[in-house]
């Protein structure tokens, strides 16, 4: 199936009133760099907190979830930990607040302010701009390779008339990829954040309402009955045991033959021991969450927001205006695949590309005029979380290495319009890149656990631990990257994963994260434990201006004796409550829209009434606090 005419039609009117918003807005954008790269923090935080969301809600992503919720079931709950996703959770109890009081404009500014301006703290800095640079450039290629597997289930996959063959270039899965991020890359240059927050704002609205289509008509089409009869006996319970406990071979008779294959899958994605991958995903998570945000587009909102009480605001606001939406489409696009399995693969089962899902739903199940809608509402997701990263990079490049070492006495203007050029550069390199991608959850397994983890160490450590340095920082940094790099290039050396019986490089990057971190980790403390502590002035003023919890004594007995009326922070075990009840209202968002479509009742009421309960716990034990926040 194509799109109708008035399909297509209803796309177009989007996109243009997206380039015309980056228009309108082009001339406010570039009266500064700060206004540029942050609204001249002048957003409000409610503004930044769904555009932060609408950025999350990327085609890519929804993609993969619709997969693993469709072959998982609710234990698929979990598994974005990998991301983490409750690192969000992290971001609002503390570390916002922490990271906006530092008021700079990017990550790698943010380093002077905890390790001065050293040659410690120079070497940290130039590390920061290239993890940051190299992860905007992994998204990007993640977006590509998403939006063009969802736009060739629509649109001709080539041209194949052979007497066109000679006149016209054969139209392929890239090429949409490669006009659809032309299109956004335009609107982003142009307008800078204010473009960006105020098209995802747009954009976020129309995500929702098509977010509500999909789970309505998958409540009207399909019976509880029918789903009962395609998903194996486990499949609505978010607890398991050793094993994931799902056995798709036992399925009901009427159930599609091909629905059996699952098993395979879930042998060849490394989850089969569940157990397993739950604790390392746990271990993992952890850590990165209390790392803070990995300089792109989330570190961004937060650098963006007037204040530091503000900063956890708009992390709050993200999960709530994120996951129940975005799980209700999940929902109702996994029910429609897996009751209608044969008709969406009609070919072998073994190499499915499941990955296409989302699409091959629309296109078979969504009537004309409601399908444009839709697209554009997904469009709209894709081009939200392209925008957002492709206004994270040049921040990174143009204040951290052109304005810093190349041309710090340039006018504003100079520098946004090397800003225009430093967008376009990071968008090819990430597109470029995007064409040797066989598979957008390759992708995010080398993001979120290789490429994340040689990043966690140091980023954990520079929060917590007063006699970490910059050599320290430097050294940590560099030994989990270079790790990250090389460990998956071996891949091929090992031929059984730990999780499973399948072949490792289909899951290396999840195994190799604790080696990488213990790599990370022996560098930071070599680095640091070989050089010399920072001076006292930049940790006190550190320590005094961001206020942290953690291995703080020394610098805190020096800061009271300069100024005894300080107080430090003591808010330790308050966080931690507030962040594990917060991980459970977090889970609960995500549940509760799922067995709304599945219509079962009694969990759909459980789930509801702990997401109840654990927001009005949050709301008296920390919404109630951050006015003590400044």
């Amino acid at each position: 199936m194509h799109l109708s005419v008035i399909d297509i039609l209803i796309i177009i009117l989007y996109l243009i009133t997206s380039i015309m918003i980056g228009y309108w807005v082009s001339h406010r954008a570039s009266a500064s760099i700060r206004n540029y790269f942050l609204g001249g923090n002048k957003l409000p935080w409610y503004l930044l907190g769904v555009s932060n969301a609408s950025g999350m809600f990327d085609i890519a992503g929804t993609m993969l979830l619709v997969y693993w919720l469709s072959v998982y079931g609710m234990k698929s709950m979990w598994i974005p930990w990998l991301w983490p996703v409750f690192n969000q959770i992290f971001l609002m109890v503390y570390l916002s607040s922490w990271l906006r009081r530092s008021n700079v404009m990017t990550g790698a500014e943010w380093i002077k302010t905890r390790f001065g301006t050293g040659k410690g703290a120079n070497l940290s800095h130039i590390i920061v701009v290239i993890f940051a640079i190299v992860s905007v450039i992994g998204f990007l290629s993640y977006g590509f390779k998403g939006i063009g597997k969802f736009m060739t289930a629509f649109l001709p996959a080539m041209v194949t008339d052979p007497v066109m063959l000679g006149k016209y270039p054969q139209i392929n899965e890239n090429l949409y990829a490669l006009i659809l991020m032309g299109i956004t890359t335009f609107y982003v240059v142009k307008g800078g954040m204010f473009s960006v927050v105020i098209t995802e704002v747009i954009q976020y609205c129309i995500l929702t309402i098509a977010s509500i289509a999909i789970g309505i008509i998958a409540i009207v089409k399909v019976s509880p009955g029918t789903i009962n009869a395609v998903i194996p006996d486990g499949w609505k319970s978010m607890f398991f045991g050793k094993t994931v406990g799902l056995d798709w071979t036992q399925i009901s008779a009427q159930a599609s033959a091909k629905l059996h294959a699952f098993n395979s899958w879930i042998q060849n994605d490394g989850y089969y021991l569940f157990g397993l991958f739950f604790i390392m995903v746990l271990f993992k998570g952890i850590l990165l969450a209390a790392a803070g945000p990995a300089p792109n587009y989330d570190m961004q909102r937060i650098l963006s927001t007037r204040n530091p009480q503000e900063a956890s605001k708009m992390s709050s606001l993200v999960n709530v205006v994120l996951n129940p939406f975005r799980y209700f489409m999940v929902a109702g696009l996994t029910v429609l695949a897996l009751t209608n399995f044969d008709t969406l693969y009609t070919a072998s089962i073994t190499e499915p590309d499941f990955e296409s899902i989302l699409p091959q739903v629309l296109a078979t199940y969504i009537p004309v005029g409601l399908l444009g809608f839709l697209m554009a509402g997904l469009l709209a997701a894709f081009m939200s979380n392209f925008a957002a990263t492709v206004n994270a990079a040049p921040a990174y490049i143009v204040n951290d290495i052109y304005k810093k070492y190349i041309n710090p006495t340039a006018s504003e203007k100079t520098y946004v319009r090397m800003s225009y050029l430093a967008s376009i550069a990071v968008v090819l390199v990430g597109v470029s890149i995007g064409f040797f991608v066989e598979s957008i959850n390759k992708i995010v397994l080398w993001i979120v656990a290789g490429l994340w983890g040689g990043y966690t160490a140091s980023n954990v450590l520079k929060w917590y631990w007063w006699r970490f340095n910059g050599y320290g920082y430097f050294w940590g940094m560099v030994t989990g990257i270079a790790a990250s790099l090389i460990l998956p290039a071996l891949s091929h050396l090992y031929p059984v994963s730990v999780l499973s019986n399948s072949p490792l490089p289909a899951n290396f990057n999840m195994n190799a994260f604790p080696v990488i971190f213990l790599l990370s980790l022996i560098g930071c403390l070599l680095g640091t434990y070989l050089t010399k502590p920072e001076d006292d002035e930049t940790l006190k003023h550190f320590y005094k201006n961001v206020r942290p919890w953690g291995f703080w004594k020394p610098i805190h007995r020096k800061v009271v004796a300069d100024d005894p009326s300080f107080v430090g922070n003591k808010n330790f075990g308050i966080d931690m409550f507030n962040i594990v009840v917060g991980i459970v209202w977090q889970i609960t968002l995500m549940a509760f829209p799922v067995y709304l479509v599945l219509r079962d009742w009694k969990l759909f009421g459980v789930t509801f009434g702990i997401m109840v309960v654990t927001s009005l716990i949050l709301k008296k034990t920390w919404w109630d606090r951050l006015k003590y926040v400044d």
